[in-house]
């Protein structure tokens, strides 16, 4: 199963992230997480515990960054000019790849980037949940 971790930047509370994970780990031992690879925030916690817990980890960041060990994507796909264009196509990817998504937003707030790719989700009904 895929489990697509979400959610703001501003994301802080990595304890909440990591007691998630650590149960998500034990309830299914063949999840792997799926993030978008920004460095703050709910993808940098993502990341973070899941390479600790040592759960597979993939990641689908916007094309203008590099390409890293955890891309999905081939390299060819990285490296571009930036466009901010990038980071709604990185959000349906990321979507489209995983089983289900789940968003951690602060204080319930949904950030437009969040917004985007939860608003793919119903478009394409796969299930996702907000935490806070």
């Amino acid at each position: 199963m895929k489990i697509a971790i979400i959610g703001s930047r501003t994301y802080t509370n990595k304890t909440k992230l990591k007691n998630f994970m650590f149960r998500l780990k034990m309830e299914h031992p063949g999840v792997e997480i799926v993030s978008g690879g920004a460095k703050d925030g709910a993808d940098k916690y993502a990341k973070k515990f899941a390479l600790e817990f040592k759960i597979p980890y993939s990641e689908f960041p916007p094309q203008h960054q590099p390409h890293n060990m955890y891309c999905v994507m081939e390299a060819y796909n990285y490296g571009k000019p930036y466009a901010a264009g990038y980071y709604h196509k990185r959000n349906k990817d990321l979507v489209k790849y995983s089983d289900k998504v789940v968003a951690f937003c602060k204080d319930g707030e949904i950030t437009k980037g969040t917004r985007s790719a939860l608003e793919y989700c119903e478009k394409i009904n796969k299930k996702y949940i907000i935490l806070d």
